[in-house]
C-alpha cells in the first residue's frame, strides 16, 4: 500500500509551475501524479501561439508516469476538464484530492468514456 502524502504533491506541482512556458496567458500550471512505482511525476503546461495546440500541465505528468512505465497513477493533484477524460482511461481509481476532498478519478467526470464501451 503506496502512503499519499497530499502536501509534498501540491508542493511539487506548484515548483513545477514555476517551469511553465505560458507567454501568451502569464497562466502557470504544474501538475504532480504519484505512480503505482512510489515515484511523483511532474509535468507544466507548455502553451502554443496557436492556443489549441498548448499542453497541459497533465498531460506532461501523465506522459512522464507512463514513459516510466509507473504502473498506472495513484494519485493526482490538479487535473483540467480534457485530462479527466484522459484519467478515466488511464487510470480511473486514481485518487485527486484538490485541498477540500479526496475522491476517485471517476467522480470527476460522471458518464466518462471508458475503453469498455467501446465493445
Amino acid at each position: 500500500m503506496i502512503t499519499i502524502d497530499w502536501q509534498n504533491l501540491r508542493d511539487l506541482a506548484a515548483e513545477a509551475a514555476w517551469s511553465s512556458y505560458s507567454p501568451y496567458s502569464n497562466f502557470k500550471v504544474g501538475c504532480a501524479v504519484l505512480g503505482e512505482d512510489g515515484v511523483v511525476y511532474t509535468g507544466c503546461n507548455v502553451e502554443n501561439a496557436s492556443y489549441g495546440l498548448t499542453l497541459c500541465a497533465e498531460c506532461g505528468a501523465i506522459s512522464a508516469a507512463t514513459l516510466a512505465k509507473s504502473g498506472g497513477i495513484v494519485a493526482i493533484v490538479s487535473p483540467c476538464g480534457r485530462c479527466r477524460q484522459l484519467l478515466i482511461e488511464v487510470s480511473p481509481y486514481a485518487l485527486y484530492d484538490n485541498g477540500f476532498q479526496t475522491v476517485q478519478v471517476l467522480d470527476l467526470l460522471p458518464g466518462g468514456f471508458r475503453p469498455d464501451d467501446l465493445v
